[in-house]
């Protein structure tokens, strides 16, 4: 199938290899951070990082908007579905997420609540038609490739005058999380990783273009290598990468030509821009509070915002402190560095969020055996 097979090959992902191999400096190390989960699910499934020479270390960064969802957030949607009985709709990683008192939603609807797995934002609009007696709450999460078909929704719902119908949004913003990883006061409790540049996400980028990387790769010196989710993509994104540090660049480049523009999809960031604005700060799990990181739904849509129409706060809850999801998603552990993986922590038993979503880190590397690999490369 075109642009999946043909980024497959086996034959050329060891051509590229050796090319990587070839043009490492025996000098030094290279520290390259993988901002989307996609990413990081590519690289254990068709094992990237065997192929990669030892001076190359590939570093695990936030991109999975399950994992970075705060217990408090989840909290809500599971008090709206147990104690406002609304008919609580969200995608299938999040009902598994768990939140304080040992509950999670999928728990809480074996307690009784409503709550309904939809694959998008205009399944849940179809259950507010469908069911015009019940509010029904949009439970919206994700990076700006999900916040466009929301924004939709809300419009649709407002023309169509659908009262029973509101949206918790938890919308986040790649950029701010890529800041906060470079300058942040969190990493004196978390520590920090050196990083030498990153592989800019793919379907993040088709909305946003390659445009807002620009400001990193000037400001922090850290070039940035827009990349597709396929291995043969990754890998010669992480040779770009290379050749960038050894010719002392800092350069936004764009390996997914094939879907990603400088400027990316106009229509939907002025949609995005039209029903949402920017959030003064917002809890990442793993990141902390991080300012403008985050949207909200503007004034002239309130009617539907649930958390002003049933006045929803949100509060903090401590992560387990067994977990090392929050250093996990900073890139400063590694899955195999917390002590739950593997053992008490599982895919079909989740202590933290990064073992829920099939994008998450511990999850990625639990499904493909990688939690039976030699010893962690060191950190140089």
């Amino acid at each position: 199938m075109k642009y999946i097979d043909e980024f497959r090959d086996g034959a050329l992902a060891r051509k590229i290899a050796a090319q990587i191999a070839a043009e490492v400096r025996p000098d030094r190390r290279y520290h390259f951070m993988e901002f989307c989960g996609g990413h990081t699910h590519a690289i254990s499934r068709y094992g990237v990082t065997d192929l990669l020479p030892d001076a190359v270390r590939m570093i695990h960064g936030p991109g999975c908007p399950v994992c970075v969802l705060p217990i408090g957030r989840v909290d809500l949607a599971i008090a709206l579905a147990l104690e406002h009985r609304v008919t609580l709709a969200t995608y299938g990683d999040v009902l598994r997420v768990p939140a304080s008192n040992g509950l999670s939603l999928l728990k809480a609807k074996a307690r009784g609540g409503d709550v309904r797995m939809i694959y998008s934002a205009a399944d849940a609009l179809a259950l507010a038609r469908k069911n015009p007696a019940r509010e029904v709450v949009f439970f919206a999460i994700g990076f700006e490739t999900t916040t466009p078909p929301t924004a939709l929704a809300i419009k649709q719902a407002a023309a169509e005058g659908l009262a029973n119908f509101s949206v918790v949004c938890n919308h986040v913003l790649t950029p701010a999380a890529i800041g906060n990883i470079l300058e942040s006061p969190e990493v004196r409790k978390l520590g920090t990783v050196p990083l030498d540049g990153f592989i800019g996400p793919a379907h993040v980028s088709t909305v946003i273009g390659s445009r807002p990387y620009e400001y990193f790769a000037e400001e922090y010196c850290k070039p940035v290598v827009i990349a597709g989710f396929e291995p043969l993509d990754v890998m010669q994104a992480i040779l770009m990468l290379v050749r960038q540090v050894n010719e002392g660049r800092s350069e936004v480049e764009n390996e997914f030509t094939r879907a990603v523009t400088r400027d990316g999809n106009v229509k939907a960031q002025a949609l995005v821009a039209e029903v949402f604005e920017l959030r003064r700060s917002f809890e990442w799990r793993g990141l902390g509070e991080v300012p403008y990181s985050a949207l909200a739904i503007r004034g002239e849509y309130a009617a539907f915002d649930a958390e002003r129409k049933f006045a929803l706060e949100t509060r903090k809850v401590a992560d387990n402190k067994a977990c090392e999801c929050g250093a996990i998603l900073r890139g400063v552990k590694h899955p195999r560095e917390c002590k739950l993986f593997g053992t008490v922590c599982t895919p079909e038993n989740p202590v933290g969020s990064c073992m829920v979503s099939s994008e998450g880190a511990c999850a990625a590397h639990y499904s493909y055996g990688r939690y039976k690999e030699v010893p962690i490369k060191a950190a140089a």
